[in-house]
């Protein structure tokens, strides 16, 4: 790939706390940024307050950044356009996309999700329906407000193409905001989306009272169930060991701000799944992700013992307790890593 001297041009696809986290910082290292969102009313709003109080309360919004529900705003005469949307909307964003001339631009998933239905990762819809376009992926342990309030965090920029993730990581990179390369791009994205169901489990656990050995447990076997599906998918196996396999998944299972262990934390209350999710109140991928994985794993013929439970939980009705009760007295094992 040719590298452009200066991709400074930004459109940013999903007005939700993680898009509007990368608007701030981007703006602050002085890129021309236009936040995209899908509801003008809510738009309207953001112009108004330059703060996100429904995902980012308390974050202002540089001035810099435009704001908008014009699609062609977002898209046209931008280098980079970062998809930030929930995965489950990407199909229906990406079809109105392909309208533009994309060819000349990168496009830069961020969000964490598998597609229910057809299982594919967010790159390969992209690729699906945007043809020969320029992709990466970022991904990592980043809790949006931490990165917004400027608290140190690394995390993935990832491309078949190495050129690609160079770029990315050039331009995302601040003294605040370290960005690492990887060539792997399968397991970059099912560690980004996979954590997610552990997550759940970790919510569940902490909800049933449960400490930090069982956390540990859930921690260590559920890398070692994604990695298992991910190396049957095509990804490496360290990828699962790094920033955006073990780092995302010890944040996201520890974090008072994730929204996948707090889900979790309600249905361990005896929440049903959609009581849950409104009392969580946004979009929380490790549930249709859940749903994926499930397929996946009996697709490819993988054991994932713990992704079992928690699809029986959230889409079976199962007693979170009788969950925890069938994974402790499995047939004994070889612990194994892999």
């Amino acid at each position: 790939m040719k590298i452009k001297k200066t991709r400074k041009n930004i459109g940013i696809v999903g007005d939700g706390g993680w898009g509007t986290t990368l608007a701030v910082i981007l703006a602050k290292k002085g890129c021309n940024v236009t936040l995209w969102g899908a509801f003008p009313d809510y738009i309207k709003i953001l112009k108004t307050k330059k703060v996100n109080t429904k995902f980012l309360p308390g974050i202002r919004i540089p001035d810099e950044v435009e704001i908008t529900s014009s699609l062609d705003d977002a898209i046209n005469r931008k280098d980079i356009v970062v998809l930030a949307a929930p995965s489950q909307y990407m199909r229906p964003i990406l079809t109105r996309l392909a309208a533009y001339k994309t060819s000349d631009k990168i496009f830069v998933s961020v969000t964490k999700g598998i597609e229910n239905k057809s299982l594919k990762r967010m790159s390969e819809i992209i690729r699906e329906i945007l043809g020969e376009a320029l992709i990466s992926v970022l991904s990592g342990p980043t809790i949006a407000r931490e990165v917004a309030q400027d608290i140190p965090t690394t995390i993935v920029a990832s491309s078949q193409d190495i050129a690609i993730a160079k770029e990315i990581q050039s331009v995302f990179m601040t003294d605040r905001f370290r960005v690492y390369t990887n060539s792997d791009i399968v397991g970059v994205e099912l560690g980004g989306s996979l954590k997610n169901t552990i997550a759940i489990a970790a919510g569940i656990s902490d909800a049933l009272g449960f400490g930090t050995n069982a956390k540990a447990a859930l921690l260590t076997r559920g890398l070692v169930e994604m990695a298992r599906l991910g190396v049957a998918m095509g990804a490496k196996k360290e990828t699962f060991y790094g920033l955006s396999g073990l780092g995302d998944l010890a944040t996201t299972c520890i974090s008072l701000y994730s929204r996948n262990r707090r889900f979790g934390e309600e249905i361990g209350k005896g929440k049903t799944l959609k009581e849950a999710l409104k009392e969580t109140e946004m979009v929380v991928e490790g549930v249709a992700t859940t749903e994926s994985a499930h397929e996946l794993a009996n697709k490819n013929k993988i054991e994932m013992p713990i992704t079992e439970q928690i699809y029986k939980v959230l889409y079976e009705d199962k007693d979170p307790k009788k969950a925890v009760h069938d994974l402790m007295t499995r047939s004994p094992k070889k612990e194994g890593v892999y």
